[in-house]
């Protein structure tokens, strides 16, 4: 880790596990993205966390997941890589539940055909648990995802961009298309009550990628 990284807020521990973290991504982004540049989006990708986590063990972890996601997004931006498929960005308020079942089906249907990311106005500390639920009775597992903002680079990146409540925060950029999905919020609702809502945002989803010709698995 570079000395201007050398942070005295963090552990020896959390030091070391952004030093592999940075490592990691550096292997991934080789020839892409210096060292600096890795490093920077990856202590910004801890700071988003560092003051809302609720494990504080698995943000070095959440970090380098949220850097590696900007650094792909800038990568496209800027024409440096570009894996050649379509991107599509799932926008809620607190991408605790509507954004992240429709990350969920996206990601399990569409497979390497089509990247899908999401994001919030303003996240929530851990994802809808009856959310999670109604998502594991469709054999798909969004336990593992976490709440996270948008970022510029990554708007700018989608091809398409799926809004859900977040209503004027949700972030407009010029050459991206967008769609506004009607869906209920799910926050602080019971699993009976998420069933329809989950229902309704695989319908949605479904249709999409079909319109975008991104065949399902089955």
């Amino acid at each position: 880790m570079t000395a201007a990284y050398r942070r005295p807020d963090l552990s020896i521990d959390q030091e070391l596990a952004l030093k592999t973290s940075a490592s990691n991504l550096q292997r991934h982004f080789d020839g892409i993205f210096g060292a600096e540049t890795i490093e920077r989006f990856l202590h910004s990708s801890y700071d988003e966390f560092a003051g809302r986590a609720v494990v504080l063990n698995y943000l070095p972890l959440l970090a380098e997941r949220f850097a590696r996601q900007r650094l792909t997004a800038l990568a496209k931006v800027e024409g440096k890589h570009d894996s050649g498929v379509p991107v599509v960005l799932f926008l809620c308020t607190h991408n605790a539940g509507r954004s992240q079942m429709a990350l969920g089906f996206f990601a399990h249907l569409a497979g390497d055909r089509a990247i899908a990311w999401s994001g919030g106005s303003d996240p929530a500390e851990r994802i809808n648990p009856a959310a999670v639920e109604a998502m594991a009775e469709r054999g798909i597992d969004i336990a593992t995802e976490y709440p996270k903002p948008w970022t510029d680079e990554v708007v700018r990146a989608a091809d398409v961009v799926i809004t859900m409540g977040c209503g004027d925060a949700c972030p407009v950029f010029p050459g991206r298309r967008y769609l506004d999905w009607p869906v209920v919020d799910p926050d602080g609702q019971d699993l009976a009550d998420v069933r329809p809502i989950r229902d309704d945002i695989e319908r949605r989803v479904r249709a999409l990628m079909d319109e975008m010709d991104v065949p399902a698995a089955t």
